[in-house]
Order: C-alpha cells, then sequence, then structure tokens
C-alpha cells in the first residue's frame, strides 16, 4: 500500500467524515471540514464547538473514525482511518490551528471556552479504489 498516495489523496479533500459512539453503541457521523493539520496518516486535528455532541461522546468513549472519499464520473475512491480521539483544550494547540476567521464561529476569539481541538491518532485504515479495497496499519 502507497501510504503517501493516500496522504496526497487526503490532502485533496475539502470534506472529511468524523464518526463517534454514542451512549448506546451506535456510530455516529458527521462531515466536517477538512481536518486543520495532519501529522502523517496518524495525527489529524480538527476545531469543534466544545459544547457539541460529538465532544461528549468522545469523552465517553475515544473510539473513533474518520473518512475521506472522492466520487468521480466513473472512479469511486474512500479511505477510512480507525482511531481515537481526544478533545483538548489547552492554549498552545487551540493556536496551534486557529484561524483569523474563526471569529464567525467563536465569538470570543482563540480563548473561547467553547472552541476545542479535535485531535485523531490513527492505529489502522481501509483503502477502497476500482471495486478493490486493502487494509494497512499506521506505524
Amino acid at each position: 500500500m502507497d501510504l503517501a498516495k493516500i496522504e496526497k489523496f487526503i490532502d485533496r479533500q475539502k470534506v472529511s467524515f468524523i464518526c463517534s459512539v454514542d451512549d448506546g453503541g451506535c456510530p455516529n457521523v458527521k462531515a466536517m471540514l477538512r481536518p486543520r493539520k495532519r501529522v502523517g496518516l496518524e495525527e489529524f486535528y480538527f476545531s469543534t464547538n466544545t459544547s457539541s455532541m460529538r465532544v461528549s461522546q468522545y469523552k465517553k468513549n475515544p473510539n473513533a473514525s474518520i473518512y475521506f472519499y472522492h466520487k468521480g464520473l466513473i472512479k469511486y475512491v474512500g479511505v477510512m482511518l480507525k482511531g481515537k480521539m481526544e478533545v483538548l483544550t489547552d492554549q498552545k494547540t487551540k493556536d496551534m490551528i486557529w484561524r483569523k476567521g474563526d471569529t464567525m464561529f467563536y465569538k470570543k476569539g482563540v480563548t473561547d471556552p467553547d472552541y476545542c481541538v479535535l485531535k485523531f491518532t490513527a492505529t489502522s485504515g481501509r483503502y477502497y479504489c476500482d471495486l478493490n479495497t486493502e487494509n494497512f496499519n499506521i506505524n
């Protein structure tokens, strides 16, 4: 499996999907903008509201997955990564992924208590393209 190819694919996507687990053990999926920061295929950083349902779910159960896809006229490509999601509220991490336009969502700026960071750490993945799938591990 060409992991560099998967990284380039992920970087081209504008939307990602994050999955959490609710109290009943059912998966919950949410569309998000692309990650704010990516470190290889292991670490992904997203911004979100501290008061969100997802944050509550990840605090109770950190099991998570993220998914990226592209549907062309003929070809469909998808990448699922499985791992753990952490909720980070430390100022250093918040500053790291903050963008100037974020005040539209977080009125009090980068120190807004309703602004936090989701850090996803992948352990494995699954790649799909042209009716073929391949599992892979993240080192």
